[in-house]
């Protein structure tokens, strides 16, 4: 028996994604405005997010709900701490703290964790299906505004074990069809659409933290021209597979 969990995330959150493509955080990305003063900044809130995330789904990995979502070869931490060491140096763990809003993050991760794990299921979602998704253009925008080289600095958008587009496109199919054989009564279900909602709120939170070092790069002028008009959001507009959608995160990054 199917819950209908994929698509009842996917239109719940609608409004939600187009509020995160809207962030003047990201029109700036996509627009080219990258660099590495902010976005190690981003990488080391993501850091702390994900080891937190990742942390709960391991603990709960036989969960009978929640383990049927454990996919440790979506897991960003250890790539993470490649990018941060290469932002930051081999002292990289002594630099850097989660923002205020990157607490934020992480507490209520705890939070569900302790409390209502199913719940982890829409942070995992909201996540980790942005990063097979927009994060990949991400990557592209990335390497190109900073002038990475071949092999570092974005080891966060690799995915070792679904190396490929293809690769992403199956295993995204294969999540989905996981998702929708959960067993899930309907106040559960309202309840994981509600958190993927609560969750792209908290990243939206910590992208709008990093509105000042982005300005602080390119002028007020500049920043106001590329920030004022709101874009339609992708998934009003178009389908995933013309790769027209954007981060679920953020950068669902």
């Amino acid at each position: 028996m199917s819950s209908h969990l994929d698509v009842r995330l996917r239109e719940g959150t609608k409004d939600s994604h187009t509020m995160t493509e809207n962030t003047a955080f990201m029109k700036c990305f996509l627009k080219g405005v990258v660099e590495k003063s902010f976005f190690r900044k981003l990488l080391a809130d993501l850091y702390f997010v994900y080891s937190a995330l990742e942390e709960e789904l391991q603990r709960y990995q036989h969960h009978p709900i929640v383990g049927m979502m454990y996919f440790p070869e979506l897991h960003r931490q250890a790539n993470l701490e490649k990018d941060l060491a290469f932002y930051y140096g081999e002292n990289w763990r002594s630099q850097i703290v989660p923002s205020p809003a990157g607490q934020v993050y992480v507490n209520r991760i705890r939070e569900v964790g302790n409390t209502q794990p199913e719940l982890l299921i829409a942070h995992a979602y909201t996540r980790y299906m942005g990063d097979l998704s927009g994060g990949q253009a991400l990557k592209k925008i990335a390497r190109s505004a900073m002038d990475l080289p071949s092999d570092r600095g974005t080891a966060m958008h690799e995915f070792e074990q679904i190396p490929t587009p293809e690769a992403r496109r199956e295993f995204k199919e294969q999540y989905r069809q996981a998702l929708n054989f959960l067993l899930l009564n309907e106040a559960m279900i309202q309840k994981i659409v509600d958190e993927a909602n609560y969750a792209f709120t908290l990243n939206r939170d910590v992208v709008h933290e990093l509105e000042a070092d982005v300005k602080a790069v390119i002028g007020e002028h500049i920043f106001d021209l590329i920030t004022r008009q709101d874009q339609v959001g992708s998934t009003h507009t178009a389908s995933e597979s013309a790769g027209v959608e954007m981060m679920r995160v953020d950068y669902s990054i």
